[in-house]
C-alpha cells in the first residue's frame, strides 16, 4: 500500500509537470481577446469586471503580475500563467480522483494489489488526465486570463475531496475534510459559479457513505437535498444575505434617520452574533451534525468573503468600475447581474408573445442628501393571455433571432410556436448545436475553427475537403477513439461499482446537459460556447480513463500474463490522449500571437491626442482597457463603451478624469440620466419642427423636462420625444479654421451648420448622451468611433466622419454621398504606415483563428483598401503603391488567408501597375473560391456561400476593367457555373 501511495504520488506529479509544461510552451504571451483584457487590467490594479465579478480570481491575479517585477508588458504573461497552474493542477486532482475510483474497481484490498494492478490503476489515471490535458476546450482555457481554468480547478479539487473525504473512517478528521470541502466551495464563489452545480450529485456520496443500505428514496432524498443546498448557496448566500443587509440598510437610513452604512453594520454583527452562538450551542450540546453544518456555512461565508474587494475597490472609483456596486444596494443588483437580459426558464412568454402592459416593480434606490430615494422600479412586463407556456425555448425578439428560429424549427411567418417547436429547437439547436457538437470536438474531432464548425466522424478521413478545411490547423480528426475508451469505462463501471457512476452520471448530466437547458441560448452567440460545459468533459475524462481497466478485463483471455497485459492495455490507452496532443498542438499553440494587444495600439493610434473615441462591444474595447490600464499605452484617449454609455453609473465615470483623460463635456444633469430617466426617447414628428431641430435647444429643453417636447405614457407618467428626424448644430466656421483640424482640401464643404438625417427611429439614453457629448465639446477635443462599430450607433453622421485609421473622426464637413465617410489621405497614410503595430501577423508558425481572422484583420485590410483607393483617386500611386504593399506584406496569405475584402487589392494592384501581382493573388483567391463553392455544392449543408460567390464576381470584375479579359472570362465562367449550381441547388431542397 505504501508503494502504491508513492507511486501515486510522483505520477500524479509527473502528469502535473506534462500538463503545465504543455501549457506554459503554448500560452498566450499577451492579453487576447474577449474579456482577458478586461480580466488582466482588472486583476493589475484590483478594479471591478463585468457582473458578478470574480475577485478571488483578481485577487490571486494580482499577486501573480507582481511576478512582472515592475515591467508591465509582462504583467498579461504572469496572469495568464495563474490559469495555466490552475489548469495543471486541475489535471493532477483529476489524477487522483481517477487512481482513487479506479482503485475500487479491483477486487481485492489495496495492500494486496500486485505491481501490474498498481500499474494499471496509475495507467487509469494518467489517460484520463492527459485526455483532459490535451482535450480541445480545456486546453483553450488553460493558456489565456480567463475564469475558467481556475473554476475548473476548483471543480476538480472538490471531486477529489468528496471522494477523499468518503475513504476517511475517523467521524471527527471526516467533519473536517467537510467544513474544508464548503470552504472551497466558498472560495470558487469568488471565481464562478460553476462549481456549484455539483452539489446534488456529491450529496450522494454522502448519503452512499453515511447509509450503507441505500434505497431509491433515500438517493432521491439525497439528490434533491443537495440541490436545496445549492439553491441556499446560489439564492440565499449569494445575493440573500446582502439584499438582506440592504433592507436593514435602508429602513436605518430612511425610518430611523441614521448614517449611511449603519444598517449593513448592525445586520453584520446581528447575523455572525447568531452564527457564532448557534457554533458555540452546538459544541456544548453535542450536537455534531448541527456543529458541521453550522461550521460548514461559516466556512462557505469565509470563502465567499472575497466579495469584500468588490464593495472596498468600488468605492475608491477605478477607472474601470462596472455598475459601480459601492454600496450594499447597488452591490445586491451588481450580484444578481441586472443588467443583462434575463431568460425564461420553465414558464414564460415566447417571441411571439405581444406585450400588453408593464407595472412598476422593485424599486431602485439612490443615495441622495443622506437617504436612500427610489429613483425607478424595475418594470415587470405583462403578455397577451395564454401566450405563456412551458418550456419557452423560443423566447428573444431581438434583432434576427424570429428568423433564425423559424430556419431551425420550420415555423411559418405569423405561426405561434407550439411545444413541438420549442422542443425541436431544444434538442436539435440548444442540445445538439451548443453541446453534443462541443462534446463531439473533444472526443471525436473537429471539422475546423470556423463558427459553426461541425464534426469529424472517422469515416471523414477518407473525405475529401477543400484547403480551406482540409488545411485548417483545428481540422482535427481523433478517430472517435477517446469516446470509445469512455464508453467502455462507463459501462464497466457499470458492471462493478453502479453507485459511483450513478454519482459520475449525475455530474456529467448536471455540468453538461442541465446546464446548456438552465442557460436557455438564443439562435446566436456572439461566440463558441464549449468552454461552459469543461466539468462535463472532465467527468467523461474519469470514463477514459477507466476505460483502460476495461481493456485489462476484456483481453484477459487473450494475455494471461497480468505484467504483460497491464503494459499492452497501458501503451494502447495512453496513446489515445496523446494522439490528442499531437493533433491538438498546432491550433493550441498562441506563444507567438500578439495582435489582439497590437490591434488596440492601432485603434487608439488611429486618434489624435485627447481624443474622445467611441468603440462598441467587448473586442472593441476590453484590449484597449488592457493597454491603457496596463501597459499605459495612450492614456489620454477616453474609450466610451456604447453598450455602457446609456447607463448612470457609467455617465457618471464620463463626467470625471481618469488617467490623463479630462472628464467629458456633458450638459444634462445627474437626474436626467439616472436609471428611469431618458430611457427610451419615442419618434413624434411634431410639424412645426419638421425642418429639423436645433440640437442644443433640444437638449436644453429635455434638461428642463420641459413640457413641449413631453407626452404621456400608457402608465401616466411622461417622457421627452424627438420631434424631428432632422437635427443641426451651429458651428464656430472661425473657430475650427484655428484649430486646424480641417484639411485645407475639405475646407470649402465647412459651413456655419452642421445637418443631418438621424432617422425616422426612437432613440435611447446611450443616444442622448452620445449627442450631448457631441454638442457640449463643441469640437475641443476630437471625437472619434471606432469603424468596428454598427452603422446604427453612428447617429446619421457617417458624411460627417473623416476616417483617420481604424477610426473616423466626426467633423463639421461634410461630403455628400460619403456614406461610408471620407478618407484623409495624409493622417491616415502616417497612421498606417507609422504608427501600426504588426508583431508576428506575417508569421507562417504563428495560428490565427476564427476570433483574430474575423474583426481584426477586416478592419485592417479595409483601413488598406480604403486609403489606397483614396490615394489612386488623388493620383499619389507611389503612396498608393507603397500601402498595398504593406498590406500584402504584414498579412500575407500563407499566414492571414485571403478573404473577400482581399479580393478589392486586385483592381487596385491593377490601378498601380503591378499587374502581376495582381493577376498571382487573384488567381489563388479564385482557385481557393472555386474548391469552396464545389465542395459545398456536392456535400450541402448550411455554409454561406456567399463570400466566395463576392470573391469571384469581384475578381472577374477587376480583371476586365484592367483588360485582363482571359482572366476575367475564366473567373466570370467559375462565377456563372457556381451561380446557377446554387440556384438548381435550392431548387432541389426544400
Amino acid at each position: 500500500m505504501v508503494q502504491f501511495n508513492k507511486w501515486n504520488t510522483f505520477a500524479g506529479w509527473g502528469v502535473f509537470a506534462v500538463a503545465f509544461t504543455t501549457y506554459v510552451t503554448t500560452m498566450e504571451r499577451t492579453a487576447s481577446f474577449w474579456d482577458c483584457g478586461e480580466f488582466i487590467a482588472c486583476a493589475f490594479k484590483l478594479q471591478v469586471p463585468h457582473p458578478p465579478g470574480a475577485p478571488f480570481f483578481l485577487l490571486i491575479g494580482r499577486l501573480f503580475s507582481l511576478l512582472a517585477l515592475g515591467d508591465v508588458t509582462k504583467v498579461a504573461y504572469w496572469v495568464n500563467m495563474l490559469s495555466v497552474l490552475s489548469s495543471a493542477f486541475t489535471v493532477l486532482f483529476l489524477f487522483w480522483t481517477i487512481t482513487m475510483l479506479a482503485g475500487k474497481l479491483v477486487d481485492k484490498p489495496q495492500n494486496s494489489w500486485s505491481k501490474a494492478q498498481s500499474m494499471l490503476v496509475i495507467g487509469c489515471g494518467a489517460a484520463g488526465a492527459l485526455a483532459y490535458a490535451w482535450s480541445d476546450s480545456f486546453w483553450f482555457s488553460a493558456g489565456e486570463a480567463e475564469v475558467y481554468a481556475m473554476s475548473s480547478f476548483f471543480t476538480a479539487i472538490v471531486i477529489w475531496a468528496v471522494f477523499r473525504w468518503e475513504r476517511i473512517n475517523d467521524p471527527a478528521q471526516a467533519n473536517r475534510w467537510l467544513i474544508l470541502i464548503a470552504y472551497l466551495v466558498g472560495l470558487s464563489i469568488g471565481v464562478h459559479l460553476l462549481n456549484l452545480v455539483t452539489i446534488p450529485a456529491l450529496s450522494l456520496v454522502y448519503y452512499f457513505r453515511k447509509f450503507p443500505k441505500p434505497t431509491v428514496f433515500g438517493g432521491f432524498a439525497a439528490f434533491v437535498t443537495g440541490l436545496l443546498i445549492l439553491a441556499m448557496i446560489n439564492a440565499g448566500i449569494i445575493p440573500g444575505l446582502p439584499g438582506l443587509a440592504g433592507s436593514f440598510e435602508v429602513f436605518f437610513v430612511n425610518s430611523l434617520g441614521l448614517p449611511y452604512n449603519s444598517g449593513v453594520i448592525f445586520f453584520s454583527v446581528l447575523f455572525f452574533a447568531a452564527l457564532t452562538s448557534a457554533i458555540i450551542y452546538s459544541h456544548k450540546k453535542q450536537k455534531v451534525i448541527l456543529n458541521t453544518a453550522l461550521l460548514s456555512l461559516a466556512f462557505v461565508l469565509t470563502g465567499y468573503g472575497s466579495y469584500l474587494m468588490v464593495l472596498v475597490r468600488s468605492g475608491y472609483n477605478p477607472p474601470i468600475n462596472e455598475n459601480n456596486p459601492s454600496d450594499v444596494l447597488r452591490f445586491v443588483s451588481y450580484l444578481k447581474r441586472e443588467q443583462y437580459e434575463s431568460r425564461p426558464l420553465l414558464y414564460g412568454p415566447q417571441f411571439t408573445s405581444r406585450l400588453t402592459a408593464s407595472r412598476q416593480g422593485t424599486p431602485v434606490y439612490t443615495r441622495r442628501d443622506g437617504r436612500y430615494v427610489v429613483t425607478d422600479r424595475r418594470p415587470e412586463y405583462e403578455y397577451e393571455p395564454g401566450s405563456h407556456m412551458l418550456l419557452p425555448r423560443l423566447y428573444s425578439s431581438q434583432p434576427g433571432h424570429p428568423e433564425l428560429y423559424r430556419q431551425i424549427t420550420g415555423l411559418r411567418e405569423g405561426q405561434t410556436p407550439t411545444m413541438r417547436h420549442n422542443l425541436t429547437y431544444l434538442f436539435s439547436h440548444q442540445l445538439g448545436h451548443m453541446y453534443w457538437r462541443y462534446f463531439l470536438w473533444n472526443f471525436v474531432g473537429r471539422e475546423s475553427d470556423r463558427e459553426g464548425a461541425g464534426v469529424l466522424l472517422p469515416w471523414d478521413a477518407f473525405r475529401t475537403f477543400p484547403s480551406s478545411i482540409q488545411s485548417n490547423r483545428a481540422h482535427d480528426n481523433l478517430f472517435m477513439l477517446p469516446l470509445l475508451l469512455g464508453i467502455a469505462g462507463a459501462v464497466f463501471m457499470y458492471t462493478k461499482r453502479k453507485k459511483d457512476l450513478l454519482v459520475l452520471v449525475l455530474l456529467f448530466v448536471l455540468t453538461g446537459i442541465a446546464l446548456a437547458f438552465y442557460l436557455n441560448s438564443p439562435p446566436v452567440e456572439p461566440r463558441e460556447r464549449d468552454y461552459i460545459y469543461v466539468g462535463s468533459f472532465y467527468i467523461f475524462c474519469i470514463w477514459i480513463g477507466l476505460g483502460i481497466m476495461a481493456m485489462s478485463h476484456a483481453a484477459q483471455r487473450i494475455v494471461r500474463d497480468q505484467n504483460i497485459r497491464t503494459g499492452i492495455v497501458a501503451a494502447l490507452g495512453l496513446a489515445v490522449p496523446a494522439w490528442m496532443g499531437i493533433r491538438g498542438w498546432d491550433n493550441h499553440d498562441r506563444s507567438n500571437r500578439y495582435h489582439s494587444v497590437d490591434f488596440a495600439r492601432n485603434l487608439l493610434n488611429s486618434c489624435a491626442p485627447h481624443a474622445i473615441l467611441f468603440t462598441g462591444g467587448d473586442n472593441d474595447t476590453f484590449p484597449l482597457w488592457y493597454v491603457q490600464e496596463v501597459e499605459g499605452f495612450r492614456k489620454d484617449v477616453r474609450v466610451c463603451v456604447q453598450t455602457f454609455i446609456g447607463i448612470d453609473w457609467y455617465i457618471e465615470q464620463l463626467r470625471r478624469k481618469i488617467n490623463d483623460s479630462d472628464a467629458l463635456p456633458l450638459s444634462l444633469d445627474t437626474g436626467n440620466y439616472i436609471n428611469g430617466q431618458n430611457d427610451y426617447i419615442p419618434f413624434y414628428e411634431v410639424a412645426s419642427v419638421r425642418k429639423g431641430v436645433n440640437l442644443n435647444e433640444y437638449l436644453d429643453l429635455v434638461r428642463q423636462n420641459n413640457k413641449a417636447i413631453r407626452v404621456p405614457l400608457s402608465n401616466g407618467e411622461t417622457t421627452s420625444i424627438l420631434p424631428s428626424s432632422t437635427m443641426f448644430l451651429p458651428v464656430d466656421t472661425a473657430a475650427v479654421r484655428r484649430m486646424h483640424i480641417v484639411k485645407k482640401d475639405f475646407e470649402p464643404f465647412l459651413t456655419d451648420s452642421m445637418s443631418w438625417n438621424i432617422g425616422n427611429k426612437d432613440l435611447f439614453k446611450s443616444d442622448l448622451v452620445m449627442l450631448d457629448i457631441i454638442a457640449s465639446n463643441n469640437w475641443k477635443r476630437p471625437i472619434y468611433f471606432s469603424s468596428t462599430m454598427g452603422s446604427s450607433h453612428h447617429l446619421g453622421l457617417k458624411e460627417y466622419m473623416q476616417l483617420e485609421g481604424y477610426a473616423y473622426r466626426l467633423l463639421p464637413v461634410k461630403v455628400e454621398g460619403a456614406e461610408d465617410g471620407y478618407v484623409n489621405s495624409d493622417i491616415m497614410y502616417d497612421n498606417m504606415m507609422h504608427k501600426t503595430f504588426w508583431r508576428d501577423m506575417n508569421n507562417a508558425k504563428t495560428y490565427y483563428d476564427d476570433t483574430y481572422l474575423g474583426s481584426p484583420v477586416a478592419t485592417a485590410r479595409i483601413s488598406f483598401l480604403r486609403l489606397a483607393g483614396q490615394l489612386i483617386a488623388e493620383k499619389q500611386m507611389d503612396k498608393a503603391r507603397n500601402v498595398l504593399d504593406k498590406a500584402m506584406r504584414v498579412m500575407p496569405d500563407d499566414t492571414i488567408p485571403y478573404d473577400q475584402f482581399s479580393a478589392g487589392f486586385v483592381g487596385m494592384f491593377f490601378d498601380v501597375g503591378e499587374n502581376k501581382k495582381a493577376l498571382d493573388s487573384a488567381r489563388t483567391m479564385a482557385l481557393r473560391a472555386d474548391e469552396n463553392l464545389s465542395w459545398v455544392h456536392e456535400n450541402g449543408g448550411n455554409r454561406n456561400v456567399s463570400k466566395d460567390l463576392y470573391i469571384l464576381q469581384t475578381l472577374a470584375r477587376e480583371c476586365y476593367g484592367a483588360g485582363q479579359k482571359a482572366a476575367g472570362k475564366q473567373y466570370e465562367d467559375m462565377f456563372r457555373k457556381h451561380l446557377l449550381a446554387f440556384n438548381l441547388y435550392t431548387k432541389e431542397v426544400p
